[in-house]
């Protein structure tokens, strides 16, 4: 009675996409075994595995340190720039006017086009590769968070004017609690985008990181190498995904939506 009891309250959608992935890699295993497909065309989930305990663990962890620290860097560069002027163009029309159709413009420039260019211009150090990571991840940033400060009840901005309230009160009180949900969802988004900037940085310039690895890889057809890369890319875009999403179940819960029965 209590196995029983025990599975009809576990929640198992919750592990739905789990249960996804291991459906998924055995029909991966057996259409690679049964086609006999190449490795340089399509790798065997055994084959990447096998691919991934050949390289030395010291060599992951470089790799992996490298790119996490340009991603986490242009990642927090990219709030410190994006949350300022997402409250300058909501206290300002004129700056909402002026200012944004910039942003989309510099959104809609591929910056794989422009990273040569920031090579020459800023050398050949991190700089470069900080910029182009914060270029892909400061859009969705100033979006969502002039998005929810511009939801706030206008009754409220009112009261808070006939209240005397200063601007900076009324964002720092009333705007920006209203605009966290928001936030969260430009930050969720923007974390893994940190990830695809930090990798194409270093397909530009780069002698160290994951993005580096995979590009190594392939130049010399180690192609269950590079796809072993690549899900390890992948899992830490997941992970950090997962903490932003418990930051804000620890220190924002109230912002999270309500359930419904």
């Amino acid at each position: 009675m209590k196995s029983v009891e025990f599975i009809r309250a576990v929640d198992w959608q919750k592990f739905l996409p789990v249960l996804t992935l291991l459906m998924i890699f055995p029909l991966w295993e057996f259409v690679c075994r049964w086609f006999a497909v190449p490795s340089f065309i399509l790798p065997s989930p055994s084959a990447i595995y096998k691919a991934f305990m050949l390289v030395d663990a010291s060599r992951w962890s470089d790799h992996l340190i490298a790119t996490l620290r340009i991603a986490l860097l242009g990642f927090f560069m990219s709030i410190l720039i994006s949350l300022p002027l997402a409250v300058a163009m909501v206290q300002s029309k004129f700056l909402s006017k002026t200012i944004f159709p910039l942003l989309v413009v510099v959104q809609s420039t591929p910056v794989v086009a422009i990273a040569p260019l920031l090579i020459v211009i800023l050398g050949a150090g991190d700089a470069p590769r900080l910029a182009i990571t914060c270029l892909i991840t400061f859009f969705p940033l100033v979006v969502s968070a002039t998005t929810g400060m511009l939801e706030t009840p206008p009754e409220l901005i009112d009261l808070s004017r006939s209240l005397k309230g200063s601007a900076m009160r009324q964002i720092w009180q009333i705007r920006l609690p209203y605009a966290i949900p928001h936030i969260f969802s430009g930050l969720k988004v923007a974390i893994t985008l940190a990830i695809i900037g930090a990798v194409i940085a270093e397909f530009v310039a780069a002698e160290k990181g994951l993005g580096y690895f995979v590009q190594f890889s392939t130049s010399y057809f180690k192609i269950p190498q590079a796809f072993a890369a690549l899900m390890f890319l992948s899992v830490i875009s997941l992970v950090l995904f997962q903490m932003i999403g418990l930051v804000q179940k620890l220190f924002f819960s109230w912002s999270l939506p309500k359930a419904k029965n």
